[in-house]
């Protein structure tokens, strides 16, 4: 029997938690700890039974207990555990090679990192570089959109500047960085009366920000699919092929963070093969593995690697756990899950059965302002009214008190704000969707009753 309450101590003392304090979550008998789990299911130290509603952080999307997945891992360690410098080793070649043909269009050529911030990361430097070598020394500006989330290292971090997350204590801020509205037609800043009035309107705005600052000032405009941070804010269907166009015409790189939304989470292997767009550059992490070790990529078209091709030409950049074999073994296993047990497929049919139950939701309840996704991403807004939109005053602490409610009704799942974010695993079934429906609906409708 595990000592739950040495180990919360263990943790309260030496373990750096985000988001939260250590003195605050052990004045609430936190953190709870994880013991073993199965499915979308993961069972504490005491033996409680938790439904994992976002897995992970929008990343076990194979779902827990993959029993194959840990062989694969172990075989590998005990033939190979690590390799030389500058030279590779037959998993990772293998899953280079399956990345590539999964991207779509001609995303062919993939750098190894450990995550998505380094995945992010990496494809900065890339498309500052690529410019570089086209003799574009101009170009250092990168544009993101406002309140999405892209990484927690130096520069990803201030990508987007996502609400909820303090930057002050880290600034002054990176330079060339630039913000342009994000179609979120639920509160779309530039006023649209619905989705695809949004994306048009959204993609003017980037024309004009473009023009502003000097077409031969951009590197790359770098995007999420769908928003996953703001509760997945799915664009009009007008959005992306625009912004495809809108790099083509002034010659800046696009990049696709697909961190959250690869293999199959928006209920394609890729968001962006919803709209049919092939970026320049595509990162991926999180479903890459569905967390079952570290990994990530950054895959980029022929024309892009081949900038860095020749003599003293090479793209300068070593990290030490980027393109580990036994993580690459689990990747190509995880893949393999994915794709044989139809995840992807399941996740569109889930995801439109689930979305169906969180608009009943709605209808039931006048504080559920929005429900919004695609695929197994998904997100509910609450509101103090629902004509107006008007938030309800942080003094509230309506996401506090929603993760408690949740926590009784058997439910783990974090909130921004008063925003209810879920990616559940992708192998969920209906009976699973109920269960959690359920549970919403109770949380939802006790801190109704008490405001």
């Amino acid at each position: 029997m595990t000592d739950t309450q040495a180990i919360r101590d263990l943790a309260n003392k030496h373990l750096w938690m985000p988001i939260r304090s250590w003195t605050d979550m052990g004045e609430r008998g936190e953190p709870i700890v994880i013991d073993r789990a199965d499915g979308i299911r993961v069972v504490d130290t005491d033996g409680h039974e938790w439904i994992d509603v976002n897995g992970g952080y929008s990343s076990v999307s194979a779902g827990y207990g993959h029993i194959e997945i840990a062989e694969a891992m172990r075989d590998q360690m005990k033939q190979l555990s690590y390799w030389p410098e500058g030279t590779t080793t037959p998993p990772l070649a293998q899953l280079v090679r399956k990345l590539a043909e999964l991207a779509p269009g001609d995303l062919e050529r993939v750098w190894p990192v450990s995550g998505g911030s380094e995945a992010n990361e990496t494809a900065l430097k890339i498309a500052r570089g690529y410019h570089r070598r086209h003799g574009d020394v101009g170009r250092y500006k990168v544009i993101s959109l406002k309140g999405t989330y892209h990484g927690g290292t130096g520069v990803t971090m201030w990508l987007g500047r996502p609400a909820g997350i303090t930057l002050e204590d880290y600034e002054p801020e990176y330079p060339g960085l630039v913000y342009a509205p994000l179609p979120n037609s639920y509160r779309c800043e530039r006023g649209g009366e619905n989705a695809s009035d949004c994306a048009v309107r959204c993609i003017k705005a980037l024309e004009d920000i473009i023009l502003f600052q000097g077409p031969d000032t951009i590197v790359a405009i770098i995007a999420e699919t769908v928003c996953s941070s703001l509760g997945a804010a799915v664009p009009g269907d007008e959005y992306w092929p625009m912004l495809r166009q809108i790099c083509d015409k002034y010659g800046i790189l696009l990049i696709d963070d697909e961190v959250v939304c690869g293999f199959g989470r928006t209920g394609k292997m890729f968001g962006v093969e919803h709209w049919d767009v092939v970026p320049d550059i595509m990162t991926v992490a999180k479903g890459l593995s569905s967390s079952y070790l570290p990994v990530g990529a950054t895959i980029t078209s022929g024309d892009v690697a081949d900038a860095f091709v020749g003599e003293g030409n090479a793209f300068k950049q070593a990290l030490t756990y980027g393109g580990h074999p036994v993580s690459a073994v689990v990747a190509l296993k995880n893949i393999e899950i994915i794709e044989t047990r139809g995840m992807v497929e399941n996740s569109a049919k889930m995801g439109e059965y689930f979305l169906g139950q969180l608009q009943e939701l709605k209808e039931k309840h006048s504080i559920v302002g929005d429900v919004r996704g695609l695929g197994l991403l998904m997100g509910i807004e609450l509101v103090a009214d629902r004509e107006t939109k008007e938030r309800f005053p942080d003094s509230l602490r309506i996401g506090e008190r929603l993760v408690e409610k949740f926590r009784s009704h058997g439910l783990l799942l974090r909130t921004m704000g008063t925003i209810i974010q879920l990616g559940p695993p992708l192998l969920i079934t209906q009976n699973d969707v109920d269960e959690i429906v359920r549970g919403l609906d109770a949380a939802i409708g006790e801190i109704e009753t008490e405001l």
